[in-house]
């Protein structure tokens, strides 16, 4: 099955590529690579929160964050596909990095992050299998509340 096939199987539709907010490109191949630069829960050119991940008042809930990284994640394999001429020329997912702002006693980085990894998994099979770290930060860009950097393979 398709990579497209398989986004229409599951009712999700890319987003358009997130403009950068910086000098840099949303991604840049290499060879059979693709790497994207972080990628943030951009919705209709906006982020749906912002602030720090953590349980209590005024923090973003781990379970709120989860659903940021998957979308950042959806972003980031839209910025990949749109300089390989589509989705259906990348063949898997070879690493993810995921960036969580979070206040210092919130541990549950992973968790966050597992909402890039499932919906690799749910879109490559065993393709979206990949490297993988969480790390815990004290800010991230335009306040967003997750960040992804993704290396795709491609054909």
């Amino acid at each position: 099955m398709t990579v497209s096939a398989r986004l229409a199987e599951l009712g999700i539709e890319l987003p358009p590529v997130a403009a950068p907010v910086a000098a840099y490109v949303p991604a840049v191949r290499h060879g059979d690579l693709v790497y994207t630069s972080g990628q943030l829960p951009m919705v209709s050119g906006a982020l749906p929160a912002t602030g720090k991940v953590g349980e209590g008042h005024g923090l973003v809930p781990a379970s709120d964050a989860q659903s940021y990284a998957r979308q950042s994640a959806l972003n980031a394999l839209a910025a990949a596909a749109a300089i390989v001429d589509g989705v259906d020329n990348i063949t898997g997912v070879l690493k993810l990095t995921g960036f969580v702002a979070s206040v210092p006693e919130f541990t549950g980085q992973p968790g966050v992050i597992n909402g890039a990894s499932v919906v690799f998994g749910e879109i490559f099979g065993d393709a979206g299998v990949h490297a993988r770290s969480a790390v815990g930060v004290p800010v991230l860009p335009l306040d967003a509340p997750v960040e992804v950097e993704v290396v795709f393979t491609v054909a």
